[in-house]
């Protein structure tokens, strides 16, 4: 993404392959909303998939998913891979918004995020998670899980976030020192001058299962556990509203 002469966000280079697509809807601000379509339905073992994006100086971007994505049974041995690599130049924003990865029992998945930030830039990322449907009464007893989340900031670690589920997930998430037996979490990284000011406001409108704190003076962190996607996402849209400036893409309300 680069800025025309008036400061107005524009497309300056794309390329696509394979099952992944770009779909950028009109929109009427200076930012531009670009939604990520995975053709295919789904990722399962042996997918490869790569998703960059540079969100060049003086620009705003808002990058967000078509519907929740799936991560389906594999076949033995295979792994599915997603690999995220994001930069955001000076004075620069990114909306990071991608709608919930839904687990599969026998699903095997490595996914890696990483975002890094110019001094100056602005980020508000989410990414929300679900542990089998819940309608379905699905259990996740043999999976193959590991996420990895890496937001720095002019080469320095600023934010570092890791997770590895292998077997039996529903047994290991019913701990109480774990997960309580929620069945959905989201983690939210909000980087922006004014941040400490959402911090009240969010306490008061989150439940007793999600917590939010300042990990810096322009750094807000907040988890979020939930007992199944419909109670994460009625906590979580109004918060992403907020902080969003009510700029939550439509596909989130579909």
């Amino acid at each position: 993404m680069r800025a025309d002469k008036a400061g107005v966000t524009r497309l300056a280079d794309l390329r696509q392959s394979g099952s992944l697509k770009l779909v950028l809807p009109r929109t009427y601000g200076v930012g531009v909303e670009a939604i990520i379509v995975n053709t295919a339905g789904g990722i399962t073992g042996g997918d490869r998939y790569d998703i960059a994006a540079l969100v060049g100086e003086g620009t705003s971007l808002t990058l967000t998913t078509q519907a929740a994505e799936r991560a389906y049974r594999a076949q033995a041995s295979e792994v599915g891979r997603v690999t995220t690599t994001l930069t955001v130049e000076a004075d620069a924003r990114l909306y990071w918004l991608p709608q919930e990865m839904i687990l599969f029992e026998r699903s095997a998945l490595r996914r890696r995020l990483s975002i890094d930030l110019a001094v100056g830039a602005r980020l508000l990322m989410v990414e929300p998670l679900v542990f089998g449907r819940a309608a379905m009464r699905e259990d996740l007893r043999d999976i193959n899980f590991q996420d990895r989340i890496e937001i720095t900031r002019g080469g320095a670690p600023l934010y570092l976030d890791g997770m590895t589920l292998a077997g039996d997930a529903t047994t290991h998430l019913a701990r109480p020192a774990i997960a309580g037996g929620a069945g959905a979490m989201a983690s939210l990284v909000l980087v922006a001058p004014d941040a400490g000011t959402h911090l009240g406001p969010l306490r008061a409108m989150l439940p007793a299962t999600a917590g939010v704190s300042m990990i810096a003076d322009d750094v807000l962190v907040l988890r979020l556990l939930a007992r199944d996607s419909f109670e994460m996402r009625t906590t979580l849209v109004p918060v992403l509203d907020r902080l969003s400036q009510d700029g939550l893409p439509t596909s989130w309300r579909l």
